[in-house]
């Protein structure tokens, strides 16, 4: 007995070739639509669709494999007599390869001018019916969705004239996921549309964009997935221009980087380490902004990962070079500036279209046996509901200062504390357990540039003691989101300093 494939797919790459060593191998083809016609084109012997159901094509090609003639040669197992009895009684032809792949519904509505109406038209209903009643019958069917994995199949059926049971149960599992992913990105555009904010059920898919040596420790396995229609402006779009792979670490950083980065319009440079800034800086180029993000930390830059929002030229490079950096993202570099970076072979460079409007979205955090949800915090300064408690209004140059501070502290690990001047950050106090402590290292850490800086706080003072802290070292106006029972007390320890107090009415804990 002669065997049979089904062959209809929306990617084409390389399938003129495979079906036609199909042929080769003994396989008679039915196939449909544009596919058939891909094939005939080709001289490659086909059987269209309609020859096997005796029923055409109708709806406009919305209805053409969903047929018992179809179905039952998939899905009817060859070791049951009572299965191949009915084949027999019906004349039909059992099918024992499925190559199928699906309407392309994530280019569709990638599109910018993509309607509900194209989107809709673009889900697939018989070509996951047919994966779905292959991959359930992978013992006696082979299926691929994959042209990758065209090689493998032709490479068994010409060595064995059959492929393994092990090959087919491994394509059915790919199977299953792909229709899961596609399941999954119509669910979510279709829950986007109808503006469902709380599903009952939580269904996402990405994409594996590459292994990892290891995860956040030597000891951890790790891989990066993407999503299917990731932001531009995102390090999971970057473009790698040199150096080794991004590990684990370096790819949570960098996204922190970004992060901060994108809060600025005017030239900024951010340096990051262990998920936290160390050193931020504004300036009228992109080298004096480097400049003051090296200034604000020249310890903790080292080994870091630096995030511009500007294109990288040869003489902010020729800086970079001086110390050791892990990787450097910016919109571009110029051609000098390549030329002097990738003189160090590890360093990365990677390009992120850092000023493309990017599209707020779900931030998901796994737990042990769950998964949170919640809206990415894209609450900025002019979004705040700005309130000055004290007695004295903050001059313009605090007023600046005040904005840096808020842009920043917002992306610091909590309890957060932030010090600045107009064009940099002089002091970070990250993820402590009591503000005051926070306050403290960043105190510390400004050292003599802590006169004249003023203060940001990720979350309200429970108390007056931070505020007397940072009049004491001199700060000059401090910025909060106020909400405490006893922000009295430190509206009063303001006052008591001389210390302009603004309220945002908005906190932005980091955890």
């Amino acid at each position: 007995m002669s065997k049979r494939a089904l062959v209809s797919v929306s990617n084409k790459d390389g399938i003129v070739e495979f079906v036609q060593q199909l042929v080769d191998q003994g396989f008679e083809v039915v196939s449909t639509g544009g596919t058939k016609k891909a094939l005939q084109d080709a001289g490659v012997p086909v059987i269209g669709i309609s020859e096997v159901t005796k029923f055409p094509e109708i709806l406009g090609g919305r209805v053409k494999t969903l047929h018992p003639n179809i179905h039952s040669g998939l899905l009817a197992m060859r070791d049951l007599d009572e299965h191949q009895k009915q084949l027999q009684e019906h004349n039909i032809t059992p099918i024992d390869l499925v190559v199928v792949n699906l309407y392309p519904f994530k280019e569709t509505i990638a599109k910018s001018d993509c309607t509900f109406a194209d989107a809709i038209e673009n889900i697939d209903i018989g070509g996951p019916s047919m994966l779905r009643a292959a991959a359930k019958n992978h013992q006696h069917v082979t299926v691929v969705v994959d042209p990758d994995d065209y090689d493998t199949v032709l490479s068994e059926l010409k060595s064995g004239d059959t492929v393994t049971v092990e090959t087919k149960r491994r394509l059915a599992a790919k199977v299953f996921r792909h229709t899961a992913a596609y399941d999954a990105l119509i669910a979510e555009y279709l829950t986007d549309a109808v503006e469902e904010t709380e599903p009952e059920t939580f269904t996402v898919t990405y994409e594996r964009k590459q292994g990892l040596r290891y995860g956040e420790n030597p000891h951890q396995q790790a891989t990066f997935y993407k999503k299917p229609l990731a932001d531009h402006a995102s390090i999971a779009s970057a473009k790698q221009l040199h150096g080794k792979e991004l590990s684990y670490n370096n790819i949570h950083d960098a996204d922190a980087a970004l992060a901060i980065v994108k809060e600025f319009s005017e030239p900024a440079v951010v340096a990051v380490k262990h998920m936290n800034p160390c050193g931020v800086g504004t300036g009228q180029t992109i080298e004096e902004a480097y400049n003051r993000a090296y200034e604000a930390d020249s310890v903790s830059i080292f080994g870091g990962i630096v995030a511009a929002n500007s294109e990288i030229d040869q003489a902010t490079a020729l800086k970079m070079k001086e110390i050791f950096l892990e990787i450097i993202i910016a919109p571009s570099f110029t051609q000098e500036a390549i030329d002097v970076l990738t003189a160090k072979k590890n360093l990365r460079l990677l390009t992120v279209d850092v000023k493309k409007q990017s599209k707020p979205e779900a931030m998901l955090t796994s737990i042990h046996g769950g998964l949170l949800v919640q809206d990415e915090d894209t609450y900025g300064f002019e979004d705040a509901n700005i309130e000055v408690v004290t007695e004295r209004q903050p001059t313009e140059e605090e007023w600046e200062a005040l904005k840096l501070a808020w842009k920043v502290v917002k992306h610091v690990k909590s309890n957060a504390i932030v010090l600045t001047n107009g064009q940099m950050t002089v002091g970070v106090g990250a993820g402590q357990m009591n503000r005051v402590g926070a306050a403290d290292i960043a105190i510390a850490q400004a050292n003599e540039r802590i006169k004249g800086a003023v203060m940001g706080s990720d979350a309200f003072f429970p108390m007056g003691d931070t505020v007397e802290l940072a009049g004491k070292a001199g700060i000059t106006a401090v910025i909060q989101p106020g909400g405490s029972i006893k922000d009295q007390e430190s509206i009063d320890m303001a006052n008591k300093y001389g210390i302009a107090m603004v309220m945002t009415g908005v906190r932005h804990f980091k955890h």
